[in-house]
């Protein structure tokens, strides 16, 4: 499967979320979303990304950009999760890591010589239309929301 690219549309998904309930691309469509999919819930740089982009959620809804995480973790992880650090973004759960897979970012690692599959942290800018306007690939956390808010800001 060819990796996607800016200016493709964005895969569409419907997953459990947060809090109950389901979540689906479509439904987003006419405003801009930020995707962000990560390893896994209550981990160091899982919980600092998601605290970031909860920092900064009140500069994203002010120019009408909704931001989504996405990780293999249930949706009651997550509830945990949000409840444990305070957080405030959206999360899907993607148990059967279809849309992980669709995305590009569901990749065999490698940890003290250990090879396993798990998720490569990356993030996506997607336009009102559902197209990929940015797409950032093995993220490193730190000032990593601050960059996306920034390339979001160009959409709108």
């Amino acid at each position: 499967m060819a990796e996607l690219q800016i200016g493709d549309i964005a895969p569409d998904f419907e997953l459990p979320r947060d809090g109950g309930g389901t979540m689906s691309l479509q439904a987003l469509r006419g405003r801009p979303v930020v995707l962000y999919a990560y390893p896994k819930d209550d981990t160091s740089g899982c919980t600092a990304q998601a605290v970031d982009f909860t920092t900064l959620k009140p500069a994203f809804e002010q120019k009408g950009i909704t931001v989504v995480g996405i990780s293999p973790d249930s949706a009651k992880k997550h509830d945990k999760f949000k409840q444990k650090h305070g957080l405030d973004v959206d999360l899907i759960a993607d148990e059967e890591k279809t849309t992980l897979q669709a995305l590009g970012v569901w990749k065999e690692k490698s940890m003290y010589g250990r090879k396993y599959m798990g998720v490569e942290r990356s993030t996506f800018l997607i336009d009102k239309d559902g197209r990929l306007a940015q797409i950032w690939r093995k993220v490193s956390v730190p000032g990593h929301a601050q960059e996306v808010l920034a390339a979001a800001e160009q959409l709108v």
